[in-house]
C-alpha cells in the first residue's frame, strides 16, 4: 500500500529514512519525497522508467522551501509531471542552469572563431545574470515568465553608466541598450531549447520582446558637406576613423578592429574579420579608398590598428564617442549625431544617389538584404515611382 506524501500532517507522520516516499505520477512515473531530518526540510525526487535500458532514472527536484508546506506537494507534483513531459517528448536528461546556458553560448561564439563577439557576450551576462547568484543557478527548465519579467525590469530601471566613472549614473537606459541586452540573453535561452535543455519557450518569448522601434541611430543622415566639416573639426586620429566610416558602410567596431593586415594593398582589398555578421567577407575598394587605407597601413605591422588612435591604440565606442561630440559640436551638427550615422548616410548614398542594388549594398555593409529593405526600402520605392514616371505617354 502506498505512503501518503501530499499532505503536510502525512509527511510529519513518516519516519526518518534515506529511500524516498513514493507517490505515482503515471504508469512507471514516481515523485518521491526523501524524509532524512525532523520538520518540514524534506527533498523531492522523481523516479521514472526508462524502457530503452529498462533502467530507473532518478531526478532530484529540490525542497521546494519557497513555497508554503501545504502547496509543495502539488508544487512538486506539478514539476514532475513536466520533467517527464521533457523527457517524453525528448529533453536532455542534462540539467542546465541559465548560468550555463549564457556560457554555451559565449563558447558556441568562441568556438565559431567570434572572440570579440564573444568578450562582448562575457561583458553582458556577467553584468545582468552572472551577477546574480539566484537567477544565474535557476534550471532553465524551471524558470517563468515571472522571472524573466523581474530581470527585464531591473534591466529598465538601472541607469546608463556615465562616461565619466566619478559622476553617479542617473541617465535612463537607452530602449535600444534594453534590447540589446534582451537579445543576447533570448539567444541564449533559445540555444538551450534547440539543445533539448528545454521544452517551451513561453517563459522568455514575450517577456523579452524587444521595444518597438528603439534604435533611432539611422535617422540622422550627414549629407557630403556635414561629413567634411565632421572630418575636418576633429583632430587627426579621428578624422582618419570618420574618413573610413564615409568611405565604406560599415559598423564603427567594425572599422575600429581592422588591422594593417586586413589590406591587401596589392589587390586593393580589405578583409573584413570582426563584425556583426559573424564571418570575413573582402571588399574590393576603387582606387582613392585603397590609396587612403594604404596610408594608413604604411609602415605597420600586420598586427597593428588599421586605423589607430593617437596612442597607437584600437579606437572603441568609449575612446570615440566624446571626442566625436566635441567634434560634431564644432562642425554645428545635430545633436542627434553619432558615429553610426556615417555608415547609414553611406547606405543611404549607395541607394538613393548611386542605386546600387539591395544585395550589393548588404554584402558591403555586413547584414541581410531584409534589414537594408526594412530600413531602406522606401528609398526603391522613389526608384521605382521615378522609372515608372519616365514611361508617361503625355
Amino acid at each position: 500500500m502506498a505512503t501518503k506524501i501530499n499532505t503536510v500532517s502525512a509527511r510529519d507522520a513518516l519516519k526518518l529514512r534515506r529511500e524516498p516516499y513514493w507517490h505515482l505520477v503515471t504508469k512507471g512515473k514516481f515523485l518521491g519525497y526523501r524524509k532524512m531530518t525532523i520538520g518540514p526540510g524534506g527533498t523531492w525526487i522523481t523516479r521514472g522508467l526508462d524502457e530503452s535500458t529498462g533502467k530507473q532514472n532518478y531526478h532530484a527536484l529540490g525542497a521546494f522551501l519557497d513555497v508554503p508546506d501545504n502547496e509543495r506537494f502539488n508544487a512538486a507534483f506539478k514539476t514532475a509531471q513536466d520533467w517527464f513531459g521533457h523527457i517524453g517528448s525528448g529533453g536532455s536528461k542534462v540539467v542546465l542552469t541559465l548560468g550555463e546556458a549564457c556560457q554555451r553560448y559565449i563558447d558556441k561564439a568562441r568556438a565559431e572563431g567570434r572572440e570579440s563577439g564573444a568578450v562582448d557576450l562575457e561583458g553582458r551576462f556577467r553584468r545582468w545574470v552572472f551577477s546574480d547568484a539566484k537567477l544565474s543557478n535557476t534550471p532553465v527548465m524551471k524558470l517563468t515568465a515571472g522571472m524573466m519579467n523581474d530581470w527585464r525590469n531591473k534591466l529598465v530601471k538601472t541607469p546608463a553608466i556615465e562616461q565619466d566613472k566619478t559622476k553617479k549614473a542617473t541617465k535612463p537606459r537607452a530602449a535600444s541598450s534594453i534590447n540589446r541586452e534582451m537579445a543576447v540573453l533570448k539567444a541564449a535561452l533559445n540555444l538551450a531549447l534547440e539543445d533539448g535543455h528545454a521544452t517551451s519557450d513561453t517563459a522568455w518569448k514575450t517577456k523579452l520582446r524587444p521595444i518597438k522601434d528603439a534604435t533611432q541611430r539611422r535617422d540622422c543622415y550627414l549629407d557630403m558637406d556635414q561629413r567634411r566639416a565632421l572630418i575636418a573639426s576633429a583632430p587627426a586620429d579621428l578624422a582618419a576613423l570618420i574618413t573610413a566610416l564615409s568611405l565604406i558602410p560599415l559598423r564603427p567596431g567594425a572599422v575600429a578592429a581592422l588591422t594593417a593586415g586586413s589590406f591587401d594593398k596589392r589587390l586593393s582589398v580589405l578583409t573584413v574579420g570582426k563584425d556583426k555578421a559573424g564571418r570575413d567577407r573582402k571588399i574590393t575598394l576603387p582606387s582613392s579608398t585603397a590609396s587612403f587605407f594604404a596610408a594608413q597601413a604604411k609602415d605597420k605591422l600586420p598586427t597593428a590598428p588599421l586605423i589607430a588612435r593617437a596612442d597607437g591604440k584600437f579606437w572603441n565606442k568609449d575612446s570615440w564617442k566624446d571626442p566625436f561630440k566635441a567634434a560634431a559640436k564644432a562642425a554645428d551638427l545635430p545633436a542627434a549625431a553619432v558615429a553610426y550615422n556615417l555608415r547609414h548616410s553611406a547606405i543611404t548614398d549607395l541607394i538613393a544617389l548611386h542605386r546600387l542594388d539591395t544585395m550589393t549594398v548588404a554584402q558591403l555593409s555586413g547584414t541581410s538584404v531584409s534589414m537594408i529593405d526594412k530600413h531602406y526600402g522606401h528609398l526603391l520605392r522613389d526608384h521605382a515611382a521615378t522609372g515608372l514616371g519616365k514611361l508617361a505617354l503625355f
